[in-house]
């Protein structure tokens, strides 16, 4: 009976480890749609350019982290992003006991164009991030810098989401 028990566990290991559920992890279906090699370009905000190396930096990791694609010189790529900021916005969400603003949430879209083998597609995605600061006190540019650079970070995923989904419906 130990033995049919045994061989029984054996045979049930076996067929649930080689008849797995098929998972795919998202930058599979990205690489799908995108392919092994990206290059990108941020266009510079001329009313403010210290968010232009934020976005770039983001985005250049996320496609590292998230995609598992190499970053290429255009003339190398199988896609190019073109990405562009709006202007972030501050928006107080919490105040203290005497009205004053004690939390802010920042928001940052991009406007990304995705150029694959001739074939253009914009998207717009946006991100948010919430941060505190002191009673009647201005947002610092430390606090700005990493409002943004978390707020685009978010949206980056977002991106990166709706491009998995893409490549989930071409299998």
């Amino acid at each position: 009976m130990k033995k049919y028990l045994l061989y029984l566990s054996i045979f049930a290991f076996l067929v649930v480890g080689l008849n797995s559920c098929g998972y795919k992890p998202s930058s599979k279906f990205s690489r799908n749609v995108t392919g092994e090699k990206i290059s990108t370009s941020v266009y510079i905000s001329l009313v403010d350019p210290e968010n232009t190396v934020i976005i770039k930096d983001a985005v250049d990791a996320a496609i590292v982290s998230i995609f598992h694609a190499s970053l290429v010189d255009r003339s190398y790529s199988d896609t190019h992003l073109d990405i562009k900021m709006s202007a972030p916005s501050y928006v107080p969400i919490q105040y203290n006991s005497d009205g004053y603003v004690v939390g802010y949430r920042a928001r940052v879209t991009l406007y990304i164009t995705r150029t694959t083998k001739g074939e253009r597609k914009v998207y717009s995605s946006q991100g948010s991030y919430d941060f505190s600061v002191e009673p009647n006190a201005i947002i610092t540019d430390q606090e700005r810098f990493n409002a943004i650079k978390s707020s685009a970070s978010k949206a980056i995923t977002s991106f990166i989401a709706k491009v998995s989904a893409e490549g989930s419906l071409k299998q």
